[in-house]
C-alpha cells in the first residue's frame, strides 16, 4: 500500500507538541512493515538551515484558495528512510511560529488543497491519505467535493486522526465562500452549531476516524470530553476507533542516552541511582534517599495542576521532593515559584522547557506525576517508564491504556480514577509505601520492560489501512 501522511508538523523539522512526535515516528514504523509511507508538511520559516540544505526543489504550481490563485512550491527530502514533501508559500508559512495567526483558517485551507494538487506532479499515487488534526481536516472534504471523480484521483481512501478534540478549526460561515470556495449546497458537510467546523467536516467526509488511544475514542462520545462534537461523533461510531500512540524507543533509551549521568537498563538498573544523585545536585535539592517526584508538563488546568496545588504540601509531608519543569499560565507558574521559595531544599522549579533537563528528570526521578483532567494519549508517562520512573496518573485517555495500577503487585505505576485531589494524594501515599518496600525494584523493572514502541501501533494502523484498501481488479478480456 501507498500511504501519504499529511500533518501541520513533524519531528525533526517543526514541532510544538505530541503531533510532531507521532508524524516523525509512525511513518517509519509503517514503512518497516513493508508499505510505502510518505509525509507532507508545510515549509515553515522555522525549519533549520541544515534541514533546508537537504531539500530538493521539485516544481511549483498554483493552488486555488476560493477566488485567489496562490503560488505553491514543492520540495522534498528523505529523513530516516522516509520521503517528506514540503509545501512552500512565503506569505502563509514564512512567519515566526507555527500557529496563532489571524488567518490560520486560510493558511491551512491552502495547505490542504495544495496536498491534493501536489499529487498531479509527484511520482506517488497514495491509496490512503492519513490526515491529522484540524489543520489537515479539509483534505477529505476537498476530495469529496472537487477531486473524487477526477482522473488519477479515484479510489483514494481517507483516515482522519483526532489528536486533541479541543482544537477544531471553527470559523464563521463566511469562510465557506471567501476562503474555501465550496458551493453553498455542500455546507452540510462543514456546518456545525452555526459555524464552519473543519474537524466536523473531516468526521463527515473521511472513511475512518481514529484517536490516539482506545479510551479517548469512547471518552469523546461524552460531552464532558468532546468540546461540543459528541453529537456528530455518536452518529459516526461505526467509523471511529482508537489506537494507542508509541514513543521513539531509540531516542528514549537509558542504555544509550548520553545526556544522563549514567546509563542503565532493565537487566542492570544500578545506574539510575547515579542519575538521581546527579539530578539532586544539579537542582540543588537536599541529598538523601527520599523519593523524587518529577513533573514535566505545560502549566494549564486540563493537566491537573489544580489538584497538585490543592495538596502540594500534603505530598511533601509524605516525604517527597519535587523536580518540576514547565511553563504556562501565570497563576500556576507563581504557585510553583512560591513553593520553591518556601522549600528550597525540597522543591526545584524550572520555568520554560529544556529538553536536556527533561531527560534528566525522567531518568533521575523515582515517580512521575500526571493527574490530567483529560489526556488523549500522553507520551511523558511512557517515557518515564522507559527510564524506570513509576508514573502516578489519573485514569483517563491514554493514561488509562498505558498505566496499570500496582494494587495487586503486578502493575507498572499508580492510578486514581476520579478528578479529586485527595484521591491523587492517596495514589502518592501508596507509591511511597511501595518505594519503602522490597517490591519497588520489581515495579521499576515492570515499568522499564513495558512495550510502548511504535511497532505495535504500526501493526494496528496497517490493519486499519488493509480494511480500507481495495485495489481495483483488472478484468482480463479474451
Amino acid at each position: 500500500m501507498n500511504i501519504l501522511f499529511a500533518a501541520s508538523e513533524a519531528v525533526p523539522f517543526a514541532a510544538s507538541g505530541g503531533l510532531a512526535d507521532v508524524v516523525g515516528s509512525l511513518p517509519a514504523a509503517i514503512r518497516n512493515k513493508g508499505h510505502e509511507c510518505r509525509v507532507v508538511i508545510p515549509l515553515y520559516k522555522s525549519i533549520r538551515p541544515e534541514f533546508r540544505a537537504q531539500m530538493t526543489f521539485l516544481t511549483n504550481i498554483t493552488v486555488d484558495v476560493s477566488w485567489r490563485k496562490q503560488y505553491c512550491g514543492i520540495f522534498t527530502a528523505i529523513w530516516n528512510g522516509v520521503t517528506y514533501y514540503f509545501i512552500d508559500n512565503e506569505y502563509y508559512f514564512g512567519r515566526d511560529g507555527l500557529y496563532g495567526f489571524y488567518d490560520d483558517c486560510e493558511r491551512y485551507v491552502f495547505f490542504s488543497r495544495a496536498v491534493l494538487e501536489m499529487l498531479r506532479c509527484i511520482d506517488f499515487k497514495p491509496d490512503i491519505i492519513h490526515a491529522n488534526d484540524w489543520q489537515t481536516a479539509m483534505i477529505s472534504v476537498f476530495y469529496q467535493v472537487f477531486y473524487k471523480y477526477q482522473q488519477n484521483y479515484q479510489n483514494i481512501k481517507h483516515i482522519f486522526t483526532i489528536h486533541n478534540i479541543q482544537y477544531q478549526g471553527s470559523y464563521g460561515r463566511e469562510v465557506l465562500n471567501e476562503v474555501m470556495g465550496i458551493p453553498l449546497y455542500h455546507i452540510g458537510i462543514l456546518e456545525y452549531d452555526g459555524a464552519i467546523n473543519m474537524m466536523k467536516g473531516a468526521i463527515e467526509a473521511a472513511d475512518k476516524i481514529t484517536t490516539v488511544s482506545p479510551s479517548y475514542a469512547w471518552e469523546i462520545l461524552d460531552p464532558y470530553y468532546a468540546h461540543g462534537l459528541d453529537r456528530i461523533l455518536v452518529n459516526k461510531q461505526y467509523k471511529l476507533c482508537g489506537i494507542l500512540n508509541g514513543i521513539d524507543t531509540d531516542l528514549y533509551n537509558p542504555e544509550h542516552d548520553n545526556l544522563i549521568a549514567k546509563k542503565f537498563s532493565p537487566a542492570d538498573p544500578s545506574g539510575k541511582k547515579a542519575c538521581k544523585e546527579a539530578l539532586l545536585s544539579e537542582l540543588a535539592l537536599q541529598e538523601g534517599d527520599e523519593p523524587v517526584i518529577g513533573i514535566v508538563t505545560r502549566f494549564v488546568s486540563h493537566k491537573g495542576i489544580d489538584l497538585i496545588r490543592y495538596v502540594f504540601e500534603d505530598i511533601l509531608n509524605l516525604g517527597y521532593k519535587f523536580a518540576i519543569l514547565g511553563s504556562g499560565e501565570k497563576i500556576y507558574e507563581d504557585f510553583f515559584s512560591e513553593m520553591q521559595w518556601r522549600y528550597p531544599d525540597r522543591v526545584s522549579v524550572t520555568l520554560g522547557f529544556q529538553p536536556d533537563l527533561a531527560k534528566k528528570i525522567y531518568a533521575g526521578a523515582d515517580m512521575f506525576l500526571m493527574p490530567s483532567q483529560s489526556e488523549p494519549c500522553g507520551l511523558a508517562q511512557m517515557i518515564s517508564m522507559r527510564y524506570g520512573t513509576a508514573p502516578i496518573v489519573r485514569e483517563t485517555g491514554g493514561l488509562r491504556d498505558s498505566v496499570k495500577d500496582n494494587g495487586n503487585g503486578d502493575g507498572n505505576g499508580f492510578t486514581f480514577r476520579t478528578y479529586n485531589a485527595h484521591d491523587m494524594l492517596d495514589a502518592c501515599a501508596r507509591a511511597k509505601t511501595c518505594y519503602d518496600s522490597e517490591n519497588w525494584q520489581s515495579l521499576v523493572k515492570r515499568a522499564m520492560t513495558s512495550d510502548y514502541s511504535w511497532d505495535a501501533s504500526a501493526d494496528a494502523y496497517v490493519n486499519l489501512y488493509k480494511e480500507l484498501y481495495c485495489p481495483v481488479s483488472q478484468t482480463e478480456h479474451p
